[in-house]
């Protein structure tokens, strides 16, 4: 039975569905007002693994990722780069598909954008203030009553007295509480705004994902997902907004993906160790950082570094040796491997034990091939198969262990000439001259693998 860490209840516990085999899920996406960095790639790199699985063992999963695309930082963005913020929120959504695209990550089932649901978002402030968990105040904002929803605080265990002792109004704010928060912002002058009751303006962050969620998957849906600065206070806020609005319970359970850290130190741009999708991808192969952010529990910190990145990388190479020089057949699925891989991700989506039985089973691959047993070819078709539901294994392994050069090494179409060089050499007896060509290539990176139907090669990680 599948189970899953639920952040609200702090535990393990057996997934039941509001509506039997189907799975509501909404995750909270990006504000595009900048390129992703490799951070929102954790993201959105362990939510996709977990919709391929989920879906791969028969659940109908409608996984909803919305764009934050009005926002304060867009508004200052747009205003720094002289472009209006709806060239800059489209330009960067555009990059972030392009980014998700090279990372193998599909597209939701729906990705609404906040600037569409601006009559949803309204009227849901229109009910909160109605029914008393809201106020306009005399500087055009709207606000939350944070201490009037009795149980603000139960998703990251927050004290309100703690709370509103660390807290403060600033000298411009209209607040009643130094703890509200603001559900709709009177706009300044300038600034891209909608009409609305309470004069022109535009959402507050929070409530977009309460009138998006609700529009897209119900008052009540199944699973809630984000990163790790999200509980307190967005998904904190986001409960507080809906339960009073709606009257019933907002999620069932909650699930949020670990930190990425750069040499076990916090990603930060003062740092100088922030990295967008974009950078990594120029130096590493898409898949092998797509492996490297599988590789962790999503629930764990994990740390960007070279070491990791080779790590991944090494791993990839075993899968796709494995693979190399062999046709592979329909899967036997209803095997060992298969219960044991389930097994693992049917527990909290356990990557790292599923990929314990991936190695076990490219063991047992590796022998069937040296023993030219027929088992091999099922054996390379389970292997993909399970690759498969992560996303991964599915480029021609001779593509992936060949790659590209990188700057002054050989190219390809050098290192085949060289291989038939050392191919007419060996024909001629020249076995000195084979020998050195073979070193050549070795110095350069590149591995020969003689068999009887010809030789092939890769390069080393």
């Amino acid at each position: 039975m599948l189970q899953i860490y639920n952040t609200l209840t702090k535990e393990k516990a057996p997934f039941q569905p509001i509506e039997a085999g189907k799975i509501k899920m909404y995750v909270c996406g990006m504000t595009v007002y900048d390129y992703c960095h490799i951070g929102h790639a954790r993201v959105m790199v362990s939510f996709d693994l977990i919709t391929r699985y989920l879906r791969s063992r028969g659940w109908e999963v409608e996984y909803v990722r919305n764009i934050t695309d009005v926002d304060d930082k867009i508004i200052n963005r747009a205003a720094e780069n002289g472009e209006a913020a709806i060239d800059l929120s489209e330009r960067m959504i555009a990059a972030m598909h392009e980014d998700e695209a090279k990372l193998n990550v599909l597209r939701p089932s729906q990705e609404p954008k906040a600037t569409a649901h601006i009559d949803s978002i309204q009227a849901l402030i229109q009910t909160l203030i109605e029914k008393g968990f809201a106020y306009p105040a005399a500087n055009g904002d709207v606000y939350y009553r944070v201490e009037k929803f009795a149980t603000y605080g139960q998703l990251t265990n927050k004290n309100v007295d703690e709370l509103r002792a660390g807290a403060r109004i600033e000298v411009n704010e209209a607040k009643e509480s130094p703890l509200d928060f603001v559900l709709w912002k009177g706009a300044k002058e300038g600034e891209v705004s909608w009409e609305s009751p309470w004069g022109a303006g535009r959402p507050g962050w929070h409530i977009e994902c309460s009138a998006m969620s609700k529009c897209c998957l119900g008052a009540t849906f199944d699973i809630h997902g984000g990163g790790p600065d999200l509980p307190f206070p967005h998904h904190e806020n986001e409960i507080a907004q809906s339960e009073a609005a709606n009257g019933v319970k907002y999620v069932n359970t909650w699930m949020h993906a670990g930190a990425v850290r750069v040499n076990s130190e916090k990603m930060s741009k003062s740092l100088g160790n922030f990295f967008t999708i974009r950078d990594v991808l120029e130096k590493y192969d898409a898949e092998v950082v797509r492996m490297f952010l599988s590789s962790v529990h999503y629930r764990s910190y994990i740390d960007y570094s070279e070491e990791s990145l080779k790590e991944a990388r090494s791993k990839l190479d075993r899968f796709y040796q494995a693979l190399n020089d062999i046709e592979v057949s329909e899967p036997d699925t209803d095997n060992d491997y298969q219960q044991r891989f389930d097994a693992a991700m049917d527990d909290d989506f356990n990557t790292p034990q599923a990929f314990a039985v991936m190695f076990e089973l490219v063991n047992e691959l590796n022998t069937a091939k040296r023993d030219n047993s027929v088992k091999a070819a099922s054996l390379a078709a389970q292997l993909k198969h399970l690759g498969g539901v992560l996303g991964l294994l599915q480029q021609h392994p001779a593509d992936f262990l060949q790659g590209e050069a990188k700057e002054g090494g050989l190219s390809n179409d050098a290192i085949e000439t060289l291989i038939q060089q050392r191919a007419d050499a060996k024909a001629n007896k020249d076995y000195a001259e084979s020998d050195r060509i073979r070193d050549e290539l070795a110095a350069q990176g590149v591995i020969l693998k003689d068999s009887r139907e010809g030789t092939s090669w890769y390069r080393e990680s």
